[in-house]
């Protein structure tokens, strides 16, 4: 249970999968993956290999430790002592300039967490802060005037986080965890980077107020990405030990977002767009996270989920327009899709941030799960091309709802509504829409690659969206003023274009045949 959907992959990136690879290793290969997956649960000898390992480190978890606190720095002070309310930690909590718009509780009410809660809060604030300003920590070198600016977000912060999710925890644990390439030497949670034979490591420590910009080490370092430096100071209370005062510090800055960043999709950046921002002294990197969109349905962007061809996107140097591929996870998936149950009933569930002012503000917290098939994860397959031929209508029909709403206020002699301002028929439509792709992409599950049974579901699928558009449409044409009837003319580029109700509809009703061709082939032959 968890207090923010954004909290669940802060837990499982800074402490359940790191536990497990740090103990068991990543599978080395395909085979080895699916032989763990397909267990169930783990092996008594890796039960025992888990529990030597958290028994050895098991101070290392403490989270008041007054040497080692667990995703802390001991001792973590300013030049005057001053902390501040545990409400800090809270993205849903007044604090600051961060007010969010429906908070039952201002700053000056005392927040008590208790050290579950005060836990995940911490986890979640090294992946998800913000830019804001942070306190200057003594021992901090970069603090000017007791602060410490040009703090980024967190590491999560900067991505559209894509996580796959099983029937289990245990499932879920494995579908985080990529096979391939061994793990480093020196790549450590942060846990075990804190000490080597009782001593802090100076060179690369999260436990001194000090930090640094650096690349990461490898999967468990960014996983554990430190990147603040955090004080919990628990007090005695009738209820039991609580936090109500930390102190939080800048902490650790990645160079960039590395390839090996397991929960994200990509963008693959056009060559045109590499040559201007090297042209400006930035970043050319070829490939950035994708994040999500506030307000946009999951299922919208399975274009870039779907895309799994990254070789494919790296060769195309003379692109001009920006592609896609997708996160590492679903990529390996994709490669042992045949191993897996044809109907498995995965889940992706996709969380991110908005953040406004300059990023030192949360403004919107985003998250949906989206039911997707194994068979989807085939570029070549038949229900990777329904899906994408769903959500392609889907937008398009959107955009023919939006034209006839146009057409019509043109007729009326006003401007169709602007594509960033307003709620447009478009928009209530694809909300009309949602549950139907969803319901579609939980019956592909059951189809595989059979032609017939997939055609049977792009019908019934077109059939039942046909009949959501017609019915925000004639929301839009009995709203239509009087004069549209006959409507007025209007000269552009030397050309006159007539708009009145009747071409309105018309043209409407073409987009739509156009758009759903199973639907109008079953209406002419009705």
């Amino acid at each position: 249970m968890v207090d923010l959907p954004t909290q669940k992959p802060a837990i499982f990136r800074q402490l359940l999968l790191p536990i497990v690879v740090a103990a068991l290793g990543r599978p080395a290969n395909a085979a080895a993956w699916t032989a763990m997956f397909q267990a169930g649960a783990f092996s008594p000898e890796q039960r025992e290999a888990l529990t030597a390992y958290l028994d050895k480190r098991h101070h290392l978890f403490n989270l008041f430790d007054p040497v080692q606190p667990f995703a802390q720095v001991a001792g973590l002070h300013t030049a005057k002592g001053e902390t501040k309310g545990s409400a800090l930690l809270v993205a849903t909590a007044a604090t600051g300039n961060n007010v969010p718009l429906f908070s039952s509780r201002s700053e000056g009410d005392p927040l008590e967490l208790t050290p579950a809660q005060a836990a995940r809060w911490l986890l979640h604030t090294h992946c998800w802060d913000t830019a804001a300003i942070k306190t200057g920590a003594v021992g901090d070198p970069r603090v000017k005037g007791g602060k410490t600016t040009g703090n980024p977000v967190g590491p999560l912060g900067q991505l559209g986080v894509v996580m796959p999710v099983g029937r289990t925890v245990y499932e879920t644990l494995m579908l985080n965890i990529p096979f391939g390439q061994p793990l480093l030497p020196d790549d450590l949670p942060q846990w075990q980077r804190r000490t080597t034979d009782g001593k802090i490591e100076e060179t690369l420590s999260c436990a001194t107020p000090a930090w640094q910009t650096r690349a990461s080490r490898g999967l468990l370092d960014l996983w554990t990405w430190q990147s603040r430096r955090i004080r919990l100071i628990p007090e005695e209370t009738a209820a039991g030990v609580r936090v109500t005062r930390v102190i939080v510090a800048a902490g650790d800055r990645l160079e960039t977002t590395p390839d090996h960043e397991t929960h994200t999709a990509w963008i693959t950046d056009s060559s045109a767009s590499r040559a201007k921002k090297a042209g400006k002294g930035g970043a050319a990197s070829a490939v950035r996270p994708r994040r999500h969109q506030p307000g946009r349905a999951a299922w919208r962007g399975l274009e870039a989920l779907l895309a799994l061809d990254r070789a494919g996107d790296q060769r195309d140097a003379t692109a001009t327009r920006p592609g896609f591929h997708t996160s590492v996870l679903l990529g390996r998936l994709g490669e042992v899709r045949e191993r897996l149950p044809q109907a498995y009933p995965l889940q992706v569930e996709l969380t991110g941030i908005a953040y406004g002012n300059q990023s030192a503000v949360i403004e919107d917290i985003f998250f949906d799960e989206i039911p997707l098939p194994l068979t989807a994860l085939n570029p070549d397959g038949i229900v990777y091309g329904s899906l994408l031929t769903a959500v392609d209508q889907a937008e398009k029909l959107a955009g023919a709802v939006n034209n006839l709403s146009a057409d019509l206020r043109r007729a009326a002699g006003t401007d169709p509504i602007p594509w960033d301002k307003g709620q447009r028929p478009g928009d209530t439509l694809l909300h009309a829409l949602d549950p139907l792709v969803r319901r579609l992409m939980v019956g592909l599950r059951r189809v595989g690659e059979d032609f017939d049974q997939s055609e049977q579901g792009l019908e019934a699928w077109e059939h039942h969206a046909g009949r959501a558009t017609w019915k925000v449409a004639e929301q839009v044409l009995s709203t239509a003023a009087p004069g549209v009837f006959t409507g007025r003319s209007v000269t552009k580029d030397g050309k006159e274009h007539v708009y009145r109700l009747s071409t309105a509809e018309r043209g409407f009703r073409d987009r739509m045949d156009a758009i759903l061709p199973r639907r109008a082939a079953q209406r002419k032959s009705a």
